[in-house]
């Protein structure tokens, strides 16, 4: 893993009742989707193709400890400003 991981942020939306948020990680032809529920629920990996265990464990571990930081974002993101390729989330 380098330093060039980038991390896109889906809405929040509701999935079974809970507060969910998508997260996707790119590492170059690497990536990752991991799903952040409500607080106390386990972050889940969802698709993974290239990272390792080792990887996808250290990734999980930074979504665990910036829950809060990631969930206020996901509140700021606009899923029409998203198609229309605007940055937002800041």
């Amino acid at each position: 893993m380098n330093n060039e991981i980038k991390m896109s942020v889906s809405p929040v939306f509701r999935k079974d009742g809970a507060k969910s948020i998508y997260l996707l990680f790119t590492d170059g032809d690497k990536s990752a989707e991991l799903l952040l529920a409500d607080a106390g629920a386990e972050v889940k990996t969802v698709r993974n193709s290239g990272f390792s265990e080792e990887e996808i464990g250290s990734l999980t571990e930074y979504v665990e400890n910036s829950r809060d930081e990631i969930i206020a974002i996901a509140g700021r993101v606009t899923p029409l400003k998203a198609f229309l390729g605007q940055e937002q989330g800041k």
